[in-house]
């Protein structure tokens, strides 16, 4: 399949590649004429082959592999497979996450420490294990989320804080790898459709999203592929010079007075 975009034969390693932002993004390369390495979690219950079955349709490899971002050798196995596979890495994209309802009263070491392991530490441990494996000249980007990096949420404090924290950790890395030219950067997602949003019980529900999307400007809620092409700028070289920042995708959420 002939390509004219400047993605053409990249590879992007992608966590949470079986559903939501990470499948859709996947795709988004795969238009674009990029390679991927996805991950998926194995106790997930979505069908990773979609993912694969998506990508190969549109004329590009991708490569699903089980992954548990709190591993450290899960992670490593990751980037190394796009190196074995492909023979280089070019973009990666940390979606891999978790959302859980708890109120401070409740909240369990155990629960606080799990938070932040899968959405805070797995970032890290994503991006750790590709550095020395990336091309130079190649971006990083991270999902963090308008809770805890814009707003706060109620019952949520952990999941805010661990998306908060993925905030200062693009910063630290967008100085760390600009002698290698490596882009990091984050992307700010505010209300998306998605399974994880779709979930009432820890987030939402499609009640919730149908009356949130009557408070946003643009009149709904975004979704997943909206997300993936922000993500897919953020790892091209139309955003050459943008390293370090946050871009928020929320349909203007967040700059609408209250009324």
């Amino acid at each position: 399949m002939q390509r004219d975009d400047e993605l053409n034969g990249k590879v992007a390693l992608i966590t949470g590649g079986a559903s939501g932002i990470g499948q859709a993004l996947a795709l988004a390369y795969a238009r674009a004429g990029a390679h991927s390495v996805v991950s998926y979690f194995p106790g997930d219950d979505h069908d990773v082959q979609r993912t694969v079955d998506g990508v190969e349709s549109e004329g590009a490899r991708c490569v699903a592999l089980p992954a548990d971002v709190r591993s450290t050798d899960d992670c490593e196995a990751l980037a190394q497979a796009a190196v074995d596979e492909f023979g280089r890495l070019d973009i990666v994209v940390a979606a891999a996450g978790i959302l859980r309802r708890n109120s401070l009263t409740d909240m369990t070491d155990q629960a606080w420490t799990d938070m932040l392991d899968v959405d805070l530490n797995g970032v890290h441990r994503v991006f750790r294990s590709a550095a020395d494996r990336m091309s130079n000249g190649g971006a990083m980007v991270a999902t963090s989320s308008i809770a805890g990096g814009v707003y706060g949420w109620e019952d949520h404090a952990h999941y805010a804080a661990a998306k908060s924290g993925v905030l200062g950790l693009c910063r630290s890395l967008a100085v760390e790898l600009a002698p290698r030219g490596i882009r990091v950067n984050a992307v700010v997602p505010g209300l998306i459709e998605s399974p994880q949003s779709l979930d009432g019980e820890n987030s939402l529900g499609m009640a919730g999203l149908e009356a949130a999307g009557r408070l946003i400007p643009w009149g709904r809620v975004g979704t997943v592929d909206e997300a993936a092409r922000t993500i897919r700028f953020l790892t091209s070289a139309d955003s050459a010079y943008i390293t370090g920042q946050e871009l928020v995708v929320d349909g203007g959420l967040t700059i609408r007075w209250p009324s």
